[in-house]
């Protein structure tokens, strides 16, 4: 059964997307099965591996609602092994439509039931607020990636998010899990980075990536060619840091599987 890891932050231009392709990308390489869905309106993930979700007639959105089967609604991507379900903007949708349902929070969770079996590794891209939509993730999840840009006020939501998953764990029953936080869009000439490394090293309470991803013109640029860094630019430092981070996951899983102590990933309630 597949481990459901969500890419979550409720501040954007983070790289939570840039990170949910690529970090997908790599564990496949690595021989992992891999399936991401595009859990964000904005659809971003979904265009960057080649689709046009404006032209798409079924996505996510008819996937939780049950007006298609999950299958019909899953695409390869140019990764052996990498699979995805795409969104759109009619995705925003969801928020009114979801009020009125009960358990309108597991709707997602429900629908990736169908689908976990099939997979090593799932990865939710979430949009960057703390709505309904981001909610369904989150209670769809076992564990939740946070990525954090390299400035400070990136470490501001922080505090708010780690809230409203104990939240989610104390009100709801749900057992979610920090995988940790990744440093993104790092500069190591830059005395800035570097501080707020420090400082998110020191004081974040859970598990924070040993890996950083650098901030590099290539992952940038990937997205509007429609591929993943490793097919555009497999040399290029951000590639590098993906492939890194990926064989970091990979390590964290054996270790945890093989008991020993990686450090404590658990959310403690007060």
């Amino acid at each position: 059964m597949s481990k459901i890891i969500s890419i979550c932050n409720q501040k954007g231009g983070v790289g939570k997307t840039t990170t949910a392709v690529n970090l997908s990308t790599y564990l496949a390489l690595l021989g992992k099965k891999v399936l991401l869905v595009d859990f964000d309106p904005q659809a971003n993930a979904s265009s960057s591996l080649g689709v046009n979700p404006q032209k798409l007639e079924k996505t996510i959105y008819h996937g939780i609602l049950g007006f298609t089967h999950p299958e019909s609604i899953i695409f390869p991507s140019m990764i052996f092994n990498f699979h995805f379900v795409p969104s759109a903007p009619h995705l925003a949708g969801a928020l009114v439509e979801l009020v009125n349902f009960k358990n309108r929070e597991t709707f997602l969770r429900n629908f990736l039931i169908h689908l976990r079996h099939k997979y090593d590794y799932i990865f939710i891209d979430l949009p960057p607020s703390l709505s309904l939509l981001a909610l369904n993730g989150l209670v769809a999840s076992d564990e939740i990636l946070i990525p954090v840009q390299a400035e400070y006020y990136s470490l501001e939501g922080i505090g708010q998010l780690l809230e409203t998953i104990n939240l989610i764990k104390n009100n709801l029953g749900y057992n979610l899990n920090i995988l940790g936080a990744l440093l993104t869009m790092y500069d190591k000439r830059e005395k800035l980075s570097k501080e707020i490394e420090k400082n998110l090293r020191e004081n974040f309470p859970y598990n924070v990536f040993k890996t950083v991803i650098p901030k590099n013109i290539s992952l940038a640029e990937a997205p509007s060619f429609s591929r993943p860094i490793a097919l555009y630019k497999p040399d290029a430092s951000g590639a590098r840091a993906y492939e890194e981070l990926a064989r970091e996951i990979l390590l964290i899983e054996k270790s945890i599987a093989t008991n020993k102590n990686f450090g404590n990933f658990n959310i403690k309630l007060e």
